[in-house]
């Protein structure tokens, strides 16, 4: 349920000291286990510091021991095999899309932990609700630093993902991971592939769902709390604008999954002769699911937004109706004080003013985000495969259609 409130100050104190108690200082990423082996290792620093170590050190870990466990595959005289010098998908997955996970853990961090205080910042949590949103943080908390949850990722990732990559591994032609036969026919080079290489970006993207789950439950159980929203706040979302902004977070993760099926679709394209217009339809669907689960779970305050801005509608236009009334009595019918002139007065702009904030409730949306914010996360998780479009128009023909689309 949520409640209209007009006045700034209310409740304010009690929220107050609640805030400079840093209670609501929640992070999504600073915690965990494998954080905490990052700081015993000094490759971070409390906040996330030291990003360049673990950009570094990571990928290299997951692809440098390729590129050497191959080279001295060819040079024993395997040149035979596809190499991996032109394996696009794998110098994408570890050499682009890695780092880029890695690194939006400081984004997410950055623009994430405002959010959870504007909540309180904004008084939109009542004094007695307060325990409700405190809560909501301590189980936040507790699912992101869990030893459990990560251990079942590893297992997930050594089981389901070892079998998964079973089938993909039994190819008919000689590669540099792989000889064609046998489900693991595999080279040097192969088994770090297949057991190091591949696990730690899996266990890296699925970590990264976890925590995406772990932030919507957050904000699932805020969406329950009854929120003292504002229907005339400025950003048209009742004051939960902010949290349209807060999907921004998520851009480098979108823009790193659409890196890994970018990869996939250049292999396809370049080297086994496949028609980039062939995926149209699997690269619109992948956008559309990215937006959708990263927008959607928005949409849990609705119901108290819709509320809000009925309640919100009938309250201004009462109060309307009254204002218009007593100025029709004065001006119109003449009720009014003798010798007192209509210029100048402050009634007209008091009539203005109140179509404004009038306005302002009926233009409120029932979602706190825009067509802005969906077209901006679009562009983001679709521009790793623009470089793809190379592949059928020349580098003039490219810029010309994209000039041409945004002028």
């Amino acid at each position: 349920m949520a409640t209209v409130r007009e006045s700034p100050t209310q409740g304010s104190v009690g929220l107050e000291s609640h805030f400079q108690g840093g209670e609501h200082d929640f992070s999504l990423v600073l915690g965990g286990p494998l954080y905490q082996l990052f700081r015993k290792a000094h490759l971070s620093g409390d906040v996330l510091q030291l990003a360049y170590r673990r950009v570094l050190l990571i990928p290299l870990i997951a692809w440098l021991p390729l590129l050497l466990l191959s080279t001295k595959g060819m040079l024993l005289g395997r040149a035979g095999r596809v190499m991996f010098f032109t394996d696009l998908e794998v110098h994408v997955r570890f050499l682009i899309a890695l780092p880029i996970l890695i690194l939006a853990e400081m984004i997410v961090h950055e623009r994430t932990t405002p959010v959870v205080r504007r909540f309180v910042e904004r008084r939109m949590i009542s004094d007695e609700d307060m325990p409700l949103f405190d809560r909501a943080i301590k189980s936040a908390v507790r699912l992101r630093n869990s030893i459990s949850m990560e251990l079942l990722l590893i297992a997930l990732v050594y089981g389901l993902g070892l079998w998964l990559w079973g089938d993909r591994v039994a190819i008919g032609s000689a590669t540099w991971y792989a000889s064609p036969g046998g489900r693991w026919h595999l080279t040097p080079a192969g088994y770090w592939y297949v057991f190091v290489s591949i696990p730690i970006i899996q266990f890296v993207v699925l970590r990264w769902y976890w925590r995406v789950f772990i932030w919507y439950r957050f904000l699932w159980q805020v969406s329950r709390i009854k929120l003292q929203l504002i229907t005339t706040h400025p950003d048209r979302s009742a004051g939960l604008g902010f949290l349209g902004k807060s999907v921004y977070a998520f851009g480098p993760l979108l823009f790193a999954q659409g890196t890994l099926l970018a990869g996939v679709v250049a292999t396809r394209v370049i080297y086994l002769g496949q028609n980039l217009a062939s995926f149209k339809l699997q690269i619109i669907g992948f956008i559309a699911l990215f937006e959708f689960a990263i927008l959607v779970p928005l949409v849990m305050f609705t119901p108290q937004m819709a509320k809000a801005k009925r309640k919100g509608l009938a309250m201004y236009g009462q109060f309307a109706q009254d204002y218009v009334e007593g100025f029709e009595r004065k001006w119109i019918r003449g009720e009014r004080d003798a010798g007192e002139e209509m210029m100048g007065t402050g009634d007209i702009q008091s009539l203005a003013d109140l179509g404004n904030s009038y306005g302002m409730v009926k233009e409120m949306t029932a979602v706190p985000f825009s067509l802005a914010d969906i077209s901006r996360l679009a562009m983001v998780t679709a521009a790793p495969f623009v470089p793809l479009l190379l592949t059928v128009f020349s580098l003039e023909e490219l810029v010309m259609r994209i000039v041409k689309m945004l002028f």
